[in-house]
Order: C-alpha cells, then sequence, then structure tokens
C-alpha cells in the first residue's frame, strides 16, 4: 500500500495522519480538508474562544509537523467525487490515487426550515466563531434556538460576559437527546441562577430583524441569534459513490465501508454498538481519535480488533463540568445517587454514569464500563460505589 488519502482535516483525520506514521507507514499520505489553515480543535470554539479570541491556542499541530512528518496537508478544498473504480478522489481540478481512503467527513450544522433563518449566526467553524465573538463586542440581548451542548455552552459564556440571552427549546426538556431528565433539570437551573430566560416545548416558528417569534406566538427581542439546533453527517461523497448510508456512513465493527478500500471515522460513521449491536453514531472527538487510531493499526497490519472503546463526552457551562461515560438510550433508567451522580440502566445492565465537577467517578466508571457489564442490584448492594462492584 503506497497512498493514502484521508478526506477531512478535522482532529479525526488529523489522528489518522499521525497514527499512520506512529504505526510504522512509510508511504505518502494525503490530508485534504475543506477549511483554510491549519487543523484545529473545534470544542473550545463555544467556550474559551469566545472569550479569548485566540485562534493559534486552538491549533492541533504547528505548520513544521506536517512537513516533518511526511503528510501533505492540501486546505481550502473539498473533496468532491470518489471513483471508486479507479480509487481516485477529485477535488476540484485536482485528482489524488488512492489505496485506502479515510472518510473523515464530519458533520455539518442543521438548519431548520425557519423563516428568516439567513439572519442567524452559526458555530461549527473557527469563521463561524469568529464572526460570533464580534457581533459580542459590546452587550447585546442573544437569542439561542436549540438547548445542546453547543447552544448551552455559549450561553454559558455570553451570560458570563454580561450579555441577555434566552433559550429557546423545542423539545420538552434541555440536551435532551444527551442526558437524563435530573440532569436536563440541574442545567436549567443553573441556566436560570446565570440570568438566563429558557422557553421549553418551544419550536421558533421566524427569525426576524428584531429577535425570534415562537411557535406560542411569543416574541423574544434579540441582537443576536445563534442557531444551535444540531448537525447532520456529511454523507454526501460516500451516497454518491454508492456506500450505503444510514444517519451516517455505514461502516463495520472495524470501521470498513462496503468497499474494502474505504474506511470511516468519526461523527459522519455509523458503527455498531459493541454492547448491544444496533448501529450508533457519536458526536465527540474522543470517538474520533479512537477510530483514527484503530484504522491505523489495521491498515499497517498492528492489529484487526474491532471497535470497542466506552463512548465519553463533556460539556463545559460557566463552573459546572458535566461528564458521560458510556452510551444511555432514551428509554434508560435514572438512578441519582446522594452526591448528584446519575446512573443510567438498560433494563438492569448500567449504561452511563453522568456526573458535574466530579472527575474521580467519571473516570472510575469510564473503567469499570469497559468490562464486565455491573447489574443495578450489585450497585445498589454496594452504596453506589462502582469500584466495591
Amino acid at each position: 500500500m503506497e497512498n493514502i488519502v484521508i478526506a477531512g482535516a478535522g482532529q479525526g483525520g488529523l489522528q489518522a495522519a499521525i497514527s499512520l506514521r506512529q504505526d510504522g507507514f512509510t508511504g505518502r499520505i494525503t490530508l485534504i480538508g475543506g477549511e483554510k489553515g491549519l487543523p484545529y480543535q473545534r470544542p473550545p470554539l463555544s467556550k474559551t474562544y469566545l472569550k479569548s479570541g485566540d485562534a493559534a491556542a486552538l491549533r492541533l499541530r504547528p505548520a513544521t509537523f506536517f512537513a516533518k512528518s511526511d503528510i501533505e496537508l492540501i486546505d481550502g478544498l473539498w473533496v468532491d467525487h470518489i471513483d471508486r473504480k479507479a480509487q481516485i478522489v477529485q477535488a476540484g481540478d485536482r485528482v489524488f490515487p488512492y489505496d485506502h481512503l479515510i472518510l473523515a467527513t464530519g458533520t455539518r450544522n442543521l438548519r431548520p426550515p425557519i423563516p428568516g433563518r439567513d439572519r442567524a449566526l452559526d458555530l461549527r467553524t473557527l469563521e463561524d466563531a469568529s464572526r460570533l465573538r464580534a457581533a459580542l463586542e459590546r452587550p447585546k440581548r442573544c437569542a439561542v434556538i436549540g438547548g445542546g451542548f453547543i447552544g448551552l455552552e455559549f450561553a454559558a459564556v455570553a451570560a458570563l460576559l454580561g450579555h441577555a440571552v434566552t433559550i429557546a427549546e423545542a423539545a420538552p426538556r434541555l440536551m435532551a437527546r444527551a442526558v437524563s431528565p435530573a440532569m436536563s433539570e440541574q442545567f436549567r437551573a443553573l441556566h436560570h441562577d446565570l440570568g438566563t430566560a429558557t422557553y421549553l416545548n418551544a419550536p421558533v416558528t421566524e427569525v426576524t430583524e428584531d429577535g425570534i417569534t415562537l411557535q406560542d406566538g411569543t416574541v423574544i427581542s434579540a441582537d443576536v441569534v445563534l442557531v444551535a439546533a444540531g448537525v447532520r453527517p456529511n454523507t454526501q461523497l460516500a451516497e454518491a459513490a454508492c456506500l450505503p448510508v444510514d444517519n451516517g456512513i455505514v461502516v463495520d465493527a472495524c470501521l470498513l465501508t462496503q468497499d474494502p478500500a474505504i474506511s470511516a471515522l468519526g461523527d459522519c460513521a455509523v458503527f455498531p454498538d459493541p454492547n448491544t449491536g444496533r448501529p450508533i453514531r457519536l458526536e465527540s472527538v474522543q470517538a474520533a481519535t479512537d477510530h483514527a487510531r484503530l484504522i491505523a493499526r489495521r491498515i499497517t497490519g498492528k492489529s484487526c480488533d474491532p471497535y470497542a472503546a466506552v463512548p465519553w463526552f463533556w460539556s463545559d457551562q460557566a463552573d459546572a463540568k458535566l461528564q458521560i461515560a458510556g452510551l444511555a438510550g432514551p428509554d434508560d433508567e435514572a438512578l441519582t445517587g446522594a452526591d448528584g451522580t446519575v446512573w443510567r440502566f438498560a433494563g438492569d445492565r448500567l449504561s452511563a454514569v453522568e456526573t458535574v465537577n466530579n472527575a474521580k467517578t467519571h473516570m472510575q466508571a469510564r473503567k469499570r464500563l469497559a468490562g464486565a457489564p455491573i447489574d443495578r442490584a450489585s450497585l445498589v448492594a454496594a452504596g453506589m460505589d462502582i469500584n466495591a462492584v
């Protein structure tokens, strides 16, 4: 194998290139990214970058790294087409042959079909964050459409910077896809204490020059409107190449697509949950980097083990660090401990652990969830001490 092309220069794509070199791959690596500039971290865009404006601090590697590692970085160019038969990809007017192709195309922001949505800002790229930060140079009234991680992280930063913030969430609670009702309520209270107004069960029907309008007719005045209504996987390349797609690019437990010359990783990949076998897609930097390392080991022949890492997620909102170990389904039951830790159960099996400012329990949960299944009765009998089970 001589040529590896990586479509997507986010953290997962870059990690694939780094891991390939670390695992001994000596052929050509071409890393193609649609955004201009060096690969950077996205998570801080909704948090520290809005306060500091320090773009250099986001860079994952300096320019010199790519020359030293013999990785060809091509920025500001989107991959347009995959020819699976010829094993080439086209990006603009350039053509790149591959022996193996890694799709690390990530996600794009969901833009709900709301009249006037072009008046609202996004928060996905460094360019988006720079535009948003400039809009907050003086006190403003901010409206956030969406009560997920990104919307709430922005809301917390904006409130602490002295802006008046309103959140409009269409679901009955905040972060409904990610956390238990108890944790949703804890963070609703946190934002209330920051002075933020939260509207639940409140779809937005229009973005106007003066703010937003809710489905019940409520008008919320705002100078800045942020749409943070979730994301969609970038599967267009795979679909056009006739690869199976179902809420993401379908891969097996080793992250291979139906085509043995193409892998997919990160937010754009749907793979079998190692616990249940059901297809899942993880929007997580850690999953993307873990995927990348697995693919590199497979390509270099070091390991063919299926992906089985314990998922974990985090969100920093004001002084609260939410951490989630494991992956709970929407119907998983929740049991709240005396210290505020929320234990989630799929039937009798522990599926996830939600903590706030409790790194010790989070790390213990990640370690234990990687081992034998933990049942509810044993955990309760141990006084919710996961290390005693």
